[in-house]
């Protein structure tokens, strides 16, 4: 009796403890989502980075050389958009990166942008996406084509998601990191389905099966690694009607309890500005009319380079935007307190375009703030960080620099504010390339 009473003690206590490790482990998560994951900690220079801006310094001169250097040392995230960055050894892979990452004392905090999605840019007039729902011969997706994409869906699940959760869950316990969730996908699903190429069943169900498969994924398996949803920019989703059919599909898909909260401004130029006071157009709406109707416009707040404001827009900033949306998103989620990061690297000018619609390669842009968790409402906003990585093209003009045709070109590559529309400009290099000419006119132009 007296042994059987010991091992029942020790079985009592046994489990007491494993429920006191559990207890302490969801308070460990707790605690690391009320945190700000980029306070405290040093930020990851990537030296692919440093190379790239390296092959400008060399040929720059003056103000601008002095700039380039400077930016040698300014952390950026780093895009995985292709199966093939996940693993390897070098600092152009997940992998590589994160062991790089792992060797500094105390290890750097990595910031990755998840970016495969089948069916990408499903809005864009051409995609640089690998994954498709259903590829033609040349291997760029057949957005006509309707179905449930399965295949696609499988590839995305098994060859890019699965893959980069293992190499993830390797080194979140050594590394701080963080991921940026599939930018534009979302807010295209929330406002372009009358566009066939994001409206046909196909593309719905890539982003609706995709994204919650990635976020509950990572969730499961490092819930410390704190995800941002891409929440595209005020100039996209400012306007209320858009705010909410992002809010309820953010609901619909059941991930709000797993994510920190949203990107914003990625790989745009929309200015970070300054916050107004919140005039709702009426009690409980996620539209503040503080600026509306031409009121307040003499206030720093209302500055608005896009002319938002004249159509009943007011997310003429991001911060500005940021408070509507998280109003908004509360109606569909109550308690939900979403956190934010803003893409500043490329918004240091705001009024430099002559229709904000166009995002390829702008003329006349300059580099924004350095990464910083001093931000102007610490409250939502976590951090202002180089999403988009200044000097990377993005997308190729009708002809590459080498005067081959270029099989991606975008017709939004040659607006009239993309570099190379006009005479005796250089031609932009594909997607992603390293664009000379543009990182010497972002530098000229920064306000870091």
């Amino acid at each position: 009796l007296t042994i059987h009473h010991a091992r029942y003690q020790r079985r009592v206590r046994g489990t007491k403890m494993k429920q006191v490790l559990l207890f302490l482990a969801v308070l460990g998560v707790i605690a690391l989502a009320q945190r700000n994951p980029f306070s405290g900690v040093p930020y990851y220079v990537n030296p692919s980075y440093v190379l790239e801006l390296n092959s400008s310094i060399a040929t720059a001169t003056g103000q601008v050389k002095s700039t380039l250097e400077s930016m040698r040392t300014v952390p950026s995230a780093y895009w995985i958009d292709v199966k093939s960055k996940i693993h390897g050894s070098t600092t152009d892979t997940v992998e590589g990166i994160l062991a790089d990452s792992a060797k500094k004392s105390p290890p750097h905090l990595v910031v990755f942008i998840v970016y495969d999605l089948p069916n990408r840019d499903c809005h864009a007039k051409a995609s640089n996406g690998e994954i498709c729902c259903y590829p033609n011969s040349d291997g760029t997706c057949n957005y006509d084509m309707s179905g449930d994409c399965a295949a696609g869906i499988n590839q995305y699940k098994t060859q890019y998601i699965d893959p980069f959760v293992a190499v993830v869950r390797q080194y979140a316990d050594r590394v701080p990191i963080a991921l940026v969730i599939e930018p534009d996908s979302l807010p295209n699903l929330a406002t372009n389905l009358g566009d066939p190429h994001c409206g046909n069943s196909a593309t719905q169900a890539a982003y609706t099966q995709g994204i919650p498969y990635a976020i509950n994924s990572f969730y499961n398996a490092v819930p410390n690694v704190p995800m941002y949803v891409d929440a595209a920019h005020g100039g996209w989703l400012g306007w209320d009607d858009n705010l909410q059919k992002f809010a309820q599909l953010i609901a619909s898909l059941n991930i709000a309890s797993k994510i920190r909260g949203f990107s914003t401004n990625v790989a745009n130029y929309q200015p970070i500005g300054i916050q107004c006071p919140w005039q709702p157009q009426s009690q409980g709406s996620s539209r503040n009319d503080y600026c509306l109707n031409n009121q307040h416009q003499s206030d720093p707040c209302c500055a608005d380079p896009c002319k938002l404001e004249g159509q009943w827009n007011p997310g003429n900033n991001e911060l500005n935007y940021i408070q509507g949306l998280t109003v908004g998103l509360r109606q569909h989620i109550p308690n939900f307190q979403p956190h934010y990061i803003i893409d500043s690297g490329r918004n240091g000018v705001a009024n430099m375009r002559q229709d904000c619609a166009n995002w390829c390669n702008i003329r006349g842009a300059g580099v924004g703030l350095k990464p910083t968790t001093n931000t102007a409402n610490t409250t939502l906003v976590d951090a202002y960080y180089w999403l988009k990585t200044p000097g990377e093209s993005d997308g190729c003009t009708q002809m590459l620099p080498n005067g081959q045709a270029c099989k991606r070109y975008d017709s939004m590559c040659g607006s009239a504010d993309s570099i190379g529309s006009r005479s005796g400009e250089p031609r932009a290099p594909e997607a992603g390339k390293w664009f000379d000419y543009q990182i010497k006119m972002l530098a000229e132009n920064a306000h870091m």
